[in-house]
């Protein structure tokens, strides 16, 4: 079994720790988050790290999984939609200027990947399309493109800058020529079309990516297990 080490890491930006659970003793940095305000064990608690366990044991990838603060961002009813969106862009500064560095010194890389499903799939596709520079590879399995239904109608810059599906509309192919982009969904996938939608943007754009669509599964772990170790293994295996 891999190794597994639970620690914390004190963030100035947010003004506050979150917790990291890191998988495997050595190997590329991937950088993985969980789905709709979950711990940060959870892609652990659902087997979906254990399915690299072979790339993770021979020392191919470590994975990071990092907590989130969706509680504390698009998931706070309690407060207005542009305290919503400040927090969240918190969020991806304290990755970008905090984590990120951390992780390029321990392991002497310049770039990272990033990892997720569901509401895990777009804080990894947002954080890669918004800072392609730090990132290598981006695995998004069944994910999201856009936060407005968080905004209750509220618009501004980081609204507009926190929504790949518009921003990237826009972008540059160029800054995206070096990295690993991989889209996964499946024809009974509830992000289905966010996902497809995406990957005509980034076809649009000239941008590679691999888009996959599996048949016959839904939106949940299984599918994901099932896809993950197939993508990471392209890369690393």
């Amino acid at each position: 079994m891999p190794r597994i080490e639970h620690t914390d890491f004190y963030s100035h930006i947010l003004g506050m720790s979150l917790k990291v659970e890191v998988t495997g003793h050595f190997g590329y940095p991937m950088i993985m988050f969980p789905t709709s305000q979950g711990d940060y064990t959870q892609n652990h608690d659902f087997k979906l790290n254990e399915s690299l366990n072979w790339l993770v044991e021979n020392g191919k990838v470590k994975l990071y999984n990092i907590e989130t603060i969706d509680k504390f961002s698009f998931y706070d009813k309690n407060i207005h939609p542009s305290e919503r969106i400040r927090n969240y862009e918190l969020y991806m500064q304290f990755l970008k200027q905090e984590f990120v560095p951390y992780i390029q010194r321990l392991h002497s890389v310049h770039r990272v990947a990033v990892a997720g499903a569901s509401f895990g799939g777009y804080h990894a596709a947002n954080f890669a399309f918004r800072f392609p520079d730090v990132v290598s590879h981006m695995f998004c399995l069944s994910g999201a493109f856009s936060i407005r239904n968080f905004m209750d109608g509220f618009s501004n810059d980081l609204v507009y800058y926190n929504c790949p599906q518009e921003f990237m509309r826009n972008d540059e192919a160029w800054k995206f020529k070096h990295m690993h982009i991989v889209l996964s969904t499946s024809d009974e996938d509830i992000c289905l079309e966010q996902t497809r939608e995406m990957a005509g943007i980034l076809a649009e754009r000239g941008i590679n990516h691999w888009y996959d669509e599996q048949k016959w599964i839904n939106h949940d772990w299984p599918l994901w297990r099932m896809v993950f170790p197939t993508f990471v293994g392209r890369f690393f295996g």
